[in-house]
């Protein structure tokens, strides 16, 4: 029961249900009680809790899903500055965590023209197209689908390669920066069940060039991270007109 004080009411709310999910009264995923069982919990009228549930959706604390209810949302377990390019191996170890690859397929395919001029290589003859599943302590996180200009790749198994990042580097062609597109996207019916997403979970897919310290572009990617696992922030600064 809310306990009167000069604060309005919906913030007292608020503070009782964060403290409720700190003291893990409510877990991570679970479902809060219906609106009218909280409401009656707290005290306070049904407006009153709708409005801290609103400004707690806002926060990014719960996540309300239109007619199953509201749920304590799980906390990403990765975080990462945009414009900090790191792998997703990387990422992974950063969060103290063991990174694994499932390889689904991979294939020496025909150059296109498209892949000509994402590459800037009007010679380009074939690419390899790369599939994969990047696990965190074995739980699917990533699901990545990667081009790279197939002479990079020759008498080498892919399959052995953790991190395509690091066997560039080590082949002499160390990744310098990406220039990312940043798509949110819903249920993706290949994408969300091989990351054993639930329906409600939403993905990120970040479109990636991935250019050398001579601007050549080496990588393509195309990675759908889980957005209930990971955090992606960035800094901007104000620009003086």
């Amino acid at each position: 029961m809310i306990k009167a004080d000069h604060r309005p009411l919906y913030l007292q709310v608020i503070d009782r249900i964060k403290e409720d999910i700190e003291n893990q009264v409510y877990e991570e995923g679970e479902k809060l009680p219906s609106e009218f069982e909280l409401s009656k919990q707290l005290g306070v009228s049904r407006a009153t809790l709708r409005e801290a549930l609103r400004l707690l959706e806002e926060e990014g604390v719960v996540v309300r899903r239109h007619g199953v209810g509201t749920f304590v949302h799980t906390k990403p377990l990765f975080s990462a500055g945009i414009e900090e390019l790191y792998s997703v191996t990387d990422m992974i170890k950063q969060a103290n965590m063991e990174p694994g690859t499932i390889f689904l397929s991979s294939a020496v395919r025909e150059a296109t023209d498209e892949d000509r001029r994402r590459f800037n290589l009007e010679d380009l003859k074939e690419v390899m197209a790369i599939e994969r599943v990047r696990t965190a302590d074995q739980v699917p996180v990533v699901y990545c689908l990667d081009k790279v200009p197939n002479q990079l790749l020759e008498n080498h198994s892919i399959h052995e390669t953790k991190s395509i990042f690091n066997y560039l580097e080590e082949i002499g062609h160390s990744i310098s920066y990406a220039v990312t597109y940043i798509e949110p996207i819903g249920f993706h019916e290949r994408v969300s069940e091989t990351l054993e997403c639930d329906p409600e979970t939403s993905l990120l897919l970040l479109k990636q060039i991935h250019y050398d310290q001579s601007e050549q572009p080496l990588l393509y990617s195309l990675n759908y991270f889980r957005a209930d696992k990971f955090k992606f922030h960035v800094v901007r600064k104000r620009v003086k007109a």
